[in-house]
């Protein structure tokens, strides 16, 4: 199986280096990273030019123009274009366990998507990495986290847990898949633009496909850097659209990745 990492950005350079270079320092790397740019400035670029040279495996920046907040567009353009049967799906505002694609990995199961978790840090510690710029491995006992709990790995309780949890159907920033099954629910949702929503209704029409959901705690997991909570603008039509996909039966969105998919 060839394992493709998509990782989603949007201005900011310093997160997404720390975000690579904990990438590199995975037990397990991914056949390709993909950079869904939703529309980021030169420094970005230059960031990804830089990792390019580095990276052991293909690295490839997918932009597309800035008019607002359109992740769901830009996750779409990403699974179209990557070249691995499965994918994990990631934010550049993450700093990775060095085991994460590992787990991720270790618990793919055709019939079954996964969804994670994260721990948060606080402003003081985020802002005090990207000063830096400098990689620090986070753990369970680093200083500036929240939801603590989530740092400990521990694959026997995550394997007990993982058809066992009830959680939220999606969280963007901590998925996996098989590029099949989101094909067949013709991907990400575009009606979504502005924060909010999009991941929830992804999870849930995998699901109404049939698939069903593992809820990793205690394995594949990831540090979130603070930042406010931008974009919020379209909330509130977001979730209402969000509501009506869970009341239905429906599983296939309207405007999704086929538009893509037909371009290759």
């Amino acid at each position: 199986m060839k394992v493709s990492i998509i990782i989603s950005t949007y201005n900011r350079p310093d997160a997404l280096t720390l975000c690579l270079e904990s990438l590199l320092r995975q037990t397990v790397m991914p056949d390709e990273i993909l950079i869904g740019d939703d529309g980021s400035d030169h420094r970005t670029a230059e960031v990804i030019q830089h990792y390019q040279q580095l990276a052991p495996v293909p690295l490839r920046h997918i932009w597309q123009e800035d008019k607002g907040f359109r992740l769901a567009m830009s996750r779409n353009r990403c699974i179209a274009s990557a070249q691995g049967d499965y994918i994990i799906e990631t934010d550049g505002d993450l700093i990775f366990h060095k085991q994460f694609v590992a787990d991720h990995i270790t618990f793919a199961e055709k019939g079954w998507y996964i969804k994670g978790g994260r721990v948060n840090t606080t402003k003081e510690k985020a802002q005090t990495l990207c000063l830096k710029q400098k990689y620090q491995q986070l753990d369970f006992f680093s200083s500036g986290l929240t939801r603590r709990i989530n740092a400990i790995r521990c694959l026997p309780i995550a394997r007990y847990l993982s058809k066992r949890r009830k959680t939220a159907s999606g969280l963007g920033c901590n998925m996996s898949f098989w590029k099949e099954d989101a094909i067949r629910i013709n991907g990400y949702d575009e009606f979504y633009e502005g924060w909010g929503g999009e991941d929830h209704d992804f999870g849930t029409r995998m699901q109404k496909s049939g698939i069903k959901k593992k809820s990793l705690k205690f394995a594949g997991i990831v540090f979130h850097l603070w930042h406010n909570d931008l974009y919020m603008d379209n909330k509130e039509k977001n979730f209402s659209h969000l509501h009506d996909i869970e009341k239905g039966t429906g599983w296939k969105c309207k405007s999704g990745i086929d538009q893509y998919l037909q371009q290759d």
